[in-house]
């Protein structure tokens, strides 16, 4: 098993930053965390959630959605089994739920292939 527990959500205006972490914890991450793909999803109400970013755990391949593109950055230490989000230049468009989820295998961008979930975060931005 997989958990994930995301912190550092909050209020911001806009033209602001956060910084989301997502620590990783469980046997089986221990022991294969090389495997995985950690990728970071947003949710309003009524909609669907999408995709924002993805690492894989070695760092060398980077994904973002085009709207958050310049950005944010997606990081990670693996030390610590953290996966981070920087959100800079927020705009009230961004305000969601953000979370965090882990996948076993390739790169990709639908929530639908993604096997482990964190809990969620609320990013709120202020115009």
């Amino acid at each position: 098993q997989v958990q994930l527990v995301e912190s550092g959500g909050g209020l911001v205006q806009a033209g602001g930053s956060l910084r989301l972490s997502c620590a990783a914890s469980g046997r089986t991450f221990s022991n294969y965390a090389m495997d995985y793909v950690m990728g970071w999803f947003r949710q309003t109400p009524g909609k669907e959630r999408e995709f924002v970013a993805a690492i894989n755990w070695s760092g060398t391949n980077i994904y973002s959605a085009a709207s958050v593109k310049g950005r944010f950055t997606i990081s990670k230490d693996n030390a610590k089994n953290t996966v981070y989000l920087q959100m800079d230049s927020l705009k009230p468009e961004d305000t969601a739920v953000y979370y965090c989820a882990a996948r076993k295998g390739p790169y990709a961008r639908s929530r639908y292939q993604y096997d482990y979930w964190g809990q969620g975060t609320q990013v709120t931005v202020s115009s």
